[in-house]
């Protein structure tokens, strides 16, 4: 089941996307560069199919523009350092310095900042206390913990994501929970976000009140949002929280929510890893990276290889020139861990942003002949709401309720390679099994 005409449009036969020129589309100033701002243990890969949207309907794609923080996991508390971990300093800094990067080269008086969860805490702090109310003209938080995950003096003490932490008491002292001269929009769901709950269970806590409600990512002085039945991460990521993203920013509803194809797409990215056990956006010298391309019922492989290339010390494994209707397998090879292969959708545009990392391997994987994990990055799995299968049925381990796992695994026990298929909606996937006696693993990676 190939991806539907929901998330791709077509074409004309010139090869250019039929839309009005950006200076139409977008008002009568000129375009304002965007920088996006991902979440805790993030990459500016969750971005792609935003910034792809936004290409879609005419907006420059030099203007758009996605960091990714060094080390993107908060410190448990705050302040006290953690190896592999940030705090509210650290990132806040780095987004400064990237703000800084893109006034330099577009020439932009003011820039316009969108985020995502943890993202909003860097993006309110940087407007607040480093400077970027002189730089910034509108913050698009979405599914932000702009009120904590929690309120207590008992649990996640000391952590930026409590609103009873200094911190966020600091980022919600102004009048409005807002910077004067900085225009804030705020999107989130209406009941389905998992760290927007009152009751404690997505943190550990199960039946104990959080003090934060389902309105917790609002703020008094923001335009807020809300839409149903996203989770968490689409606040940020689905078609319909793009829809309310470009609104929020051009002040009209986008032409479309689809994805137009380009001729050829031209992929980058970087391989990242691990520091203590936490991931990090900090490129892997001499990680090998390895494209077949593949058939898309099966994921065999059709010949060989078609793109190979050794990291440098900046992590990026490309450029590699595709064809936007055709499937790809990324091997990924970082010494000392798991040789992961990654099943992929097409990708119908360019992209920079292909950032992968080996995949950690679970308690009992070693023991397994091949494990196949299906994995959503920009949002989760919702049993009741969702078609999530994997090998044939019902995905593995997704709880009922709030959706709140982004990832599923299925341990084989019989040693004969084999096509074992994922499917999300209307996203289809499917990919080989590898032997674990070779310390390789599948990775059925949904791109929508």
């Amino acid at each position: 089941m190939a991806v539907t005409r929901r998330h791709l449009i077509k074409l004309g036969a010139s090869g250019a996307l039929a839309v009005a020129c950006s200076s139409r589309l977008l008002g009568q100033g000129a375009p304002q560069p965007i920088v996006f701002v991902h979440g805790n243990g993030d990459t500016a890969a969750l971005w792609i199919t935003t910034l792809w949207r936004f290409e879609s309907n005419g907006y420059p794609r030099e203007l758009l523009h996605a960091v990714d923080l060094k080390n993107p996991t908060a410190q448990a508390v705050d302040g006290v350092p953690m190896p592999g971990r940030s705090s509210t300093a650290d990132v806040m800094k780095q987004l400064s310095d990237e703000v800084a990067a893109v006034r330099r080269r577009t020439g932009a008086g003011k820039i316009i900042l969108v985020a995502n969860s943890r993202g909003g805490n860097t993006v309110r702090n940087y407007i607040k206390n480093g400077g970027g109310a002189d730089h910034v003209s509108l913050a698009v938080l979405c599914g932000a913990v702009n009120h904590g995950v929690v309120v207590s003096d008992k649990f996640l003490v000391g952590s930026e994501f409590n609103g009873a932490s200094q911190f966020m008491r600091d980022l919600n002292s102004t009048p409005g929970e807002v910077v004067a001269g900085v225009r804030f929009v705020t999107i989130r769901s209406v009941d389905n976000d998992k760290y927007a709950q009152p009751d404690g269970r997505f943190l550990g806590q199960p039946g104990v009140a959080t003090g934060v409600g389902f309105d917790g990512p609002a703020l008094a002085g923001a335009e807020n949002v809300a839409l149903p039945k996203i989770d968490h991460r689409e606040t940020a990521f689905s078609p319909a929280a793009f829809a309310a993203i470009y609104k929020a920013i051009t002040g009209n509803s986008p032409a479309n929510t689809a994805i137009a194809p380009e001729a050829v797409s031209v992929l980058d990215g970087k391989v990242s890893s691990f520091e203590a056990g936490s991931p990090t956006n900090i490129g892997v010298a001499g990680a090998k990276v390895t494209i077949y391309r593949v058939n898309g019922s099966d994921g065999t492989r059709l010949g060989d290889a078609v793109h190979q290339r050794t990291t440098g010390d900046d992590g990026r494994w490309g450029p590699f020139r595709g064809a936007p209707d055709a499937r790809y397998e990324f091997v990924v090879e970082v010494p000392g861990q798991a040789i992961t292969h990654y099943y992929r959708s097409a990708f119908p545009r360019s992209s920079d942003r292909v950032h992968m990392r080996p995949q950690p391997l679970a308690k009992g994987d070693a023991e397994a002949a091949s494990v196949v994990y299906m994995q959503r990055p920009r949002g989760y799995f919702g049993a009741g709401r969702d078609t999530t299968e994997l090998g044939g049925g019902p995905a593995p381990g997704i709880p009922e309720g709030v959706p709140s796992v982004s990832t599923s695994k299925l341990s084989l026990s019989d040693p004969a390679a084999k096509t074992i298929t994922g499917r999300f909606n209307d996203e289809t996937i499917a990919a080989r099994t590898w032997p674990m006696t070779e310390n390789r693993v599948s990775v059925i990676e949904l791109t929508y």
